[in-house]
């Protein structure tokens, strides 16, 4: 098969290679065998690259969390046939910047009825990161405040969705004006630049002094540094991840002072700890899916040979929604 592999960390421009006769993988016990018809690039992507990402696989490794194909073959007790179209997530590792992929049987979900394969690619780990955080995590519910921080990109704009579809009042951050339209368009109730605006005075400004009861923290840095000053009583802070590139501190006096919760939303670990868990909230999520209360963001789709142009482009925040590789 062709696809990437990385093998040695750095800048995904640099380390990124293009292999024309890679081994094809085998399917294990419990797993299938995929031909990806589309793969969603992810910030980890990035950090997988250059070593700074949670997990660290061997090396040479291939990236890639999300794809959306169809099974070509199926190991002993899969959770799906050959012919069957799915989504997933590969092993650490063995992703999905190729023209085959294996899933393991928690990772093997349906690729829902009607939905396109660049958005079956993108909606596996924004959503479910959204649905683990807002639901889970956060117990969002009807008539909250949900602060949503880049909520034109992958993740920022599923939790916008999510956050409709619970009936919250949402307010997305996003920056200049055609991220912000993108933002309205998503559903959000109120939008901030945050470019040319306060953010922590638009936010009091537009709830009464109170803040959100619920923020959605995909940047860290500054921005959370921000939201610390706009939690509202028993407010929840999602800590997402880090895209900004700097780990913000939550002095634990404020939060007991202010009475509120900083949140660590890992979604991948709930593969390891109760993989159960993902199953159910795919369910959830394709029933809101046939309701259409989501529809998965696609910015930009390219050919698989331009897995670099695409991380580029991530890297530097100029995407919106889910950038996807197609082989």
């Amino acid at each position: 098969m062709r696809g990437w592999q990385v093998h040695e960390l750095g800048e995904p421009k640099d380390v990124l290679t293009w292999h024309d006769d890679l081994p094809d993988p085998q399917p294990g016990p419990g797993q299938v065998l995929v031909r990806v018809h589309a793969v969603a690039c992810n910030f980890p992507d990035i950090l997988v690259c250059q070593g700074k990402y949670q997990e660290r696989p061997p090396l040479p490794f291939t990236p890639g969390l999300e794809v959306a194909g169809e099974v070509v073959a199926a190991g002993t007790g899969a959770a799906a046939a050959v012919g069957d179209r799915v989504l997933g997530s590969p092993p650490s590792g063995r992703g999905g910047f190729a023209e085959l992929a294996v899933l393991d049987a928690p990772s093997t979900l349906p690729w829902p009825d009607g939905m396109s394969a660049a958005k079956a690619a993108g909606m596996f780990v924004t959503y479910q990161t959204g649905y683990c955080a807002l639901h889970h995590r956060a117990n969002l519910r009807a008539g909250e405040t949900l602060l949503v921080h880049a909520a034109a990109g992958g993740v920022g704009s599923a939790a916008v969705q999510l956050g409709k579809a619970v009936g919250a009042r949402v307010i997305g951050t996003a920056g200049g004006p055609e991220k912000c339209a993108l933002v309205t368009q998503l559903g959000a109730d109120e939008v901030i630049d945050y470019r040319d605006t306060d953010l922590v005075a638009a936010v009091k400004d537009l709830t009464g002094g109170r803040g959100a009861d619920v923020i959605f923290d995909p940047v860290g840095g500054d921005v959370f540094d921000a939201s610390r000053k706009v939690v509202a009583f028993e407010g929840r802070i999602l800590v997402i991840g880090f895209v900004a590139g700097r780990f913000a501190e939550a002095p634990t006096n404020h939060i007991l002072i202010k009475n509120y919760a900083v949140v660590g939303v890992h979604w991948g670990y709930y593969r390891q700890m109760n993989p159960g868990l993902i199953p159910q909230w795919q369910d959830a999520l394709g029933a809101l899916w046939d309701e259409r209360k989501i529809d998965p963001l696609v910015g930009a789709e390219l050919p698989l040979t331009e897995a670099k142009e695409a991380l580029r482009r991530l890297g530097s925040r100029e995407t919106t929604g889910k950038i996807v590789l197609i082989p």
